[in-house]
């Protein structure tokens, strides 16, 4: 018996047929887990200076031979890439394979923070999609509001509300994505430490706990809608048997899968409905546990009426001069600060904006002093700026200086640009400075700025 897992967890696993609990055990006497990183492909578009091997379920995932230091990285600050446990990254593969990249729809990720699955939805739908990121903590919906951010979408908002909130939305979203509180057991191969949290009483309140999310949340996804569901927890409690719950009464069915067997999926099915269910073990594959289920609801839901509001569009002057395409945005102020977001989604902002607290939404541009407009860090990092505006490349050593918020020597400025100039590494854009003719101002927030090292 391992000296690492509790004996409970372990047993109630060996009576699955065919479980190697042997080699179960072997593996988690291995602390340390895998390193993997997904490629943000519309900046970056492939890792390069490193050894990466590719996550087989996930096109722009990559395993690192060894694990930097990522905040030494100027690429990682620019949203290049997120660092993503390779399991997860299998929502990528679930997305493609049920075709919900195929058209336009909206996505509710509804435990969000810190971001990696908004992220990958962000990458893997339809470009012309809304996602709404959702973090009930205040404090994990800043890290999933700054990660977002980096990442540089325009159409996506993010909110912080218990999910109960979105049952006041009923048959509103297409996509479900709920990756629900669990007991963690998925994660003591990589956190050894986290064993000592676990017991049985715990998964039977997470249990309940996913129960009460779903349940108040469900309303908020149409009729034909799919909803995704993930843990990172080994417990059926936690896993089949609220598959099976979900057919029994929420009006949902179940949604296979394919996956390739190579991959070293665990396919299960759930002894009431036969659910297919997706288990990762890390002594099948490089990956931590986790388990998915997709489903779709097959009863009706009543919708209500979204009547489109009185505009409340933002004059902003020359806004072609930052934003690329600008006439395929609105925009609307949060309290001073103007933002963009897709004209598509106009009636959608003001539906949200009057039912539940948003913490960000599309692109936050800037504000206007003195009839211009001063551009925002986010901006900066937004696929929606003009990629033609005024760039000076660093070297790494000045951009992890930018990133310190340290000061530049004006000596670097050899093009002789002025003004508002974009701190960049390797063609991608950093944040702001403001290059006058003796010295550089970095305008690199405060909140975002690196330790010294």
């Amino acid at each position: 018996m391992s000296n690492i897992l509790p004996p409970a967890l372990v047993r109630r696993l060996g009576n699955s047929a065919g479980f190697d609990t042997a080699a179960f055990e072997a593996v988690h006497e291995q602390e340390g887990g895998f390193t993997a990183i997904r490629a943000n492909t519309a900046k970056w578009k492939a890792p390069t200076g490193i050894t990466a091997d590719p996550v087989p379920w996930c096109d722009t995932g990559y395993y690192l031979t060894n694990r930097p230091i990522f905040t030494l990285d100027p690429l990682f600050h620019a949203g290049c890439y997120y660092v993503q446990e390779a399991s997860s990254m299998f929502v990528a593969h679930a997305i493609r394979a049920l075709g919900l990249d195929k058209q336009p729809l909206i996505a509710l990720d509804l435990c969000a923070a810190p971001g990696g699955k908004s992220t990958l939805l962000n990458s893997y739908l339809h470009v012309d999609s809304l996602l709404i990121a959702n973090e009930l903590i205040k404090t994990r919906a800043t890290a999933l509001t700054d990660n977002l951010v980096r990442w540089g979408q325009s159409n996506t908002i993010v909110s912080n509300n218990d999910p109960s909130a979105f049952g006041n939305l009923p048959g509103y979203v297409d996509l479900l994505l709920v990756d629900a509180p669990c007991s963690g057991s998925g994660m003591f191969h990589k956190d050894h430490e986290a064993v000592n949290a676990w017991s049985e009483a715990a998964v039977q309140l997470c249990r309940e706990r996913q129960q009460r999310i779903l349940a108040t949340s469900l309303p908020a996804l149409k009729e034909g809608g799919v909803l995704l569901y993930s843990t990172c927890s080994y417990s059926t409690e936690e896993n089949e048997q609220i598959a099976d719950w979900l057919c029994d009464t929420q009006g949902l069915e179940p949604i296979y899968v394919p996956v390739a067997a190579e991959w070293g999926i665990e396919q299960t099915q759930s002894d009431k409905h036969a659910c297919p269910g997706y288990r990762f073990y890390p002594h099948k594959l490089r990956g931590e546990g986790f388990f998915l289920a997709a489903f779709r609801k097959v009863i009706k839901q009543p919708t209500f009426d979204r009547r489109k509001p009185k505009s409340e569009r933002a004059a902003v002057p020359a806004l072609g001069k930052w934003v690329a395409n600008a006439d395929d945005y609105f925009t609307f102020t949060i309290g001073e600060d103007i933002h963009i977001l897709p004209k598509k989604w106009e009636a959608d902002l003001y539906t949200l904006r009057n039912m539940l607290y948003l913490r960000n939404a599309g692109t936050y541009v800037g504000w206007i002093a003195n009839g211009d407009l001063i551009p925002a860090h986010d901006l900066a990092l937004s696929l929606a700026r003009r990629m033609d505006l005024p760039m000076l490349t660093l070297t790494k050593d000045d951009a992890l200086e930018y990133l310190r918020k340290g000061n530049l020597a004006p000596v670097i400025n050899a093009q002789g640009l002025r003004g508002w100039v974009l701190a960049g590494y390797e063609d991608v854009a950093l944040g702001w400075m403001k290059v006058l003719s003796n010295r550089i101002n970095n305008y690199y927030p405060k909140a975002w700025r690196i330790a010294t090292m």
